[in-house]
Formats: structure tokens, C-alpha cells, sequence
């Protein structure tokens, strides 16, 4: 590619981060997308080495641009111009189900307060 850098907008739309590239440029206009830790535009330009952060579909997702893109290609194609730093979702804690009684059912017995101790391991 002749030119060092190219438009955020066209870049997210590129590498398949976004479907069209009027929701790239949403997205950058929302604040949705952000180059080096700043807010950024759809027209700011973006070069290799560049740390793209984008938080779309209720997720956050960190990149660094390893090669320019300006044309919308295949997925394998479009891996190419990125590296995901993204790092690994903590892991999920597990709780025991919520207790559901029946509405109308009264308090509960003893017996039912005594499971529910032994469930939610109380004294």
C-alpha cells in the first residue's frame, strides 16, 4: 500500500470490526471506538503499531493495527491487519439457583429453613 496511514472509519469497516462503514462512523462518533487510549474520529488517520479499542456489542475489544486495510475482504483476510489484545472474560462464579416459592405458600417451615441454610451454607 503506498500511504503510511488510513481513516479510522474505513479501517473498522476493513477489518470487519463493524458491517458498513456508516456504523463505523457512528460508532467513532458515539465514542465508541478509540486509537491510543483518546476518543477518536472517523477521519483520524491510523498507522501499524496503533492500539484501536472498540466497544461494540456490549463488549470491550482491544487491537493493534498490523496492516492497513482500506477494502472490505474475507475474515481470514481481514485477521491479517490486526492483532486482538483482548484479555480473557474473568471466569464465572457460580451461585446456587434462587429459591422459588410457590406465591401463596406461606413462611417457610422448618424444614424448608433448615434446607435453606444447608443450601446457602449457613451456620
Amino acid at each position: 500500500m503506498a500511504s503510511e496511514t488510513v481513516r479510522l472509519d474505513s479501517w473498522v469497516w476493513a477489518v470487519r470490526l463493524a458491517k458498513t462503514r456508516s456504523q463505523a462512523t457512528a460508532a467513532c462518533r458515539a465514542g465508541h471506538i478509540r486509537v491510543n487510549g483518546k476518543p477518536a474520529k472517523a477521519a483520524q488517520a491510523v498507522r501499524i503499531g496503533d492500539e484501536v479499542r472498540s466497544r461494540l456489542h456490549e463488549q470491550e475489544r482491544v487491537y493493534r493495527v498490523t496492516g492497513l486495510a482500506t477494502r472490505r475482504g474475507s475474515a481470514t483476510e481481514a485477521a491479517k491487519h490486526y492483532e486482538d489484545l483482548t484479555p480473557p472474560p474473568p471466569p464465572r462464579v457460580e451461585r446456587p439457583a434462587a429459591v422459588v416459592r410457590d406465591r401463596g405458600a406461606g413462611r417457610p417451615t422448618k424444614k424448608d429453613r433448615r434446607d435453606l441454610e444447608k443450601l446457602f451454607g449457613e451456620r
